[in-house]
This record gives structure tokens, sequence and C-alpha cells, in this order.
């Protein structure tokens, strides 16, 4: 019989929940706060917000109120799309591209989420 390392452990299915996870779940006040890595970056963070308050926005609006590169809100914004957080639509005006974003709902869940745990470690820090 061969020996298990200690510091192994059997990992869980991957659609079962860990005993972490299921604790969390059953008593979520106790739950580490664990931000959304995706949100949390200052530019799709900026993104999202920007999005939460306005029904769409064009890429040249969100690229002049983020004051951000055409580079960099594109690639931002695919990894936020990709997450199924926003949708795009591309379509042209004359022969100039069109970009409309829109946030999703499963987006503004995320950015709910996300603003809950911030508000958490806020109540936390102030708390002390």
């Amino acid at each position: 019989m061969a020996e298990r390392h200690p510091r192994l452990r059997e990992t869980a299915p991957a659609d079962e929940p860990t005993p972490e996870e299921a604790s969390d779940r059953r008593h979520p006040e106790r739950a580490p706060l664990k931000l959304e890595r995706l949100i949390h970056e200052r530019m799709r963070l900026g993104i999202i917000s920007a999005l939460a308050v306005n029904d769409s926005l064009t890429f040249k609006d969100l690229k002049s109120l983020l004051r951000a590169t055409d580079g960099n809100l594109s690639v931002h914004a695919r990894k936020l799309e990709e997450a199924g957080y926003l949708m795009c639509e591309k379509t042209f005006k004359g022969r100039m591209p069109h970009t409309v974003y829109r946030l999703t709902h499963q987006g503004r869940e995320a950015l709910e989420r996300y603003l809950g745990h911030m508000e958490a470690i806020i109540h936390a820090t102030r708390g002390r």
C-alpha cells in the first residue's frame, strides 16, 4: 500500500463543493470576503460602473470617460464580455465602426456582489 503525502488532500469532484465552500453557503455571514478579481481591476471596475448607471455606452464614450487607450479599453472590455458581464454590439456607421456596450444581468449581479464585499470590508474596518 502506497503512503499518501500528508500535505496532499483529495479534491472533491468539480460539481461538489469543498467543505469550506459548503460551510460558506450555509453560513454566508462567516464566509471569508473574496473580491471578484475580474472586476477589482481599476479599468474593468470603471467600465462596469459606467455601464451600471447608463443603459449603454459607445466605445468612444467609454474611452473618453475612462481616459483609456483603444488597446487598453478593448482588452479589458473583451475580458468582461467573455465573462458574460457585458454585451458588445458592433456595427458600422458609413465606413466607421460603431461599438456599443451594455451591462448584462450577470454583470449587474457581479457588481452588486463586489460592492457588498467592499461595504463589508469598510464596515469591518470602521468597526474596530
